[in-house]
């Protein structure tokens, strides 16, 4: 079975994840958790970022403002997946005592909220409306 069927299964199954290696010290099990939190509440800032554009600027030409809101919702999307896809290996990780798992997920994600951010600067300073 493939690595990510199993990461997968590890999401719903946590005893599962317990039985592997040795417990780590409950201090990095809990900072491994803010971190999912933290993830999570990026997610539901930029879905809520996503809805935000799509209800509160109707003078947007509907294009730009689709696109925008669907940028920002689909980043919420993946970041909440990644979330807890992270939180599984990282704990895989700290079990196995093995590195921790590197990730381009961060820089994606950046990128994409910066994207966004100047596509916002650029219709605030020109002012696009649907014409």
């Amino acid at each position: 079975m493939s690595d990510f069927v199993q990461t997968l299964r590890l999401w719903f199954a946590p005893r599962r994840l317990q039985e592997e290696g040795t417990t780590p010290d409950y201090r990095f099990s809990l900072a491994n958790e803010r971190t999912f939190l933290a993830w999570l509440r990026t997610a539901l800032a930029l879905i809520g970022g996503g809805f935000a554009v799509a209800q509160f600027l109707p003078d947007l030409a509907w294009g730009l403002r689709v696109a925008l809101s669907l940028a920002l919702l689909a980043a919420g999307v993946l970041c909440a997946l990644r979330a807890v896809n992270h939180w599984v290996r990282t704990e895989r990780a700290m079990r196995r005592d093995e590195d921790l798992p590197a990730s381009r997920f961060p820089a994606v994600l950046s990128l994409t909220v910066a994207l966004v951010a100047l596509a916002m600067v650029t219709i605030v300073l020109f002012g696009w409306a649907e014409r």
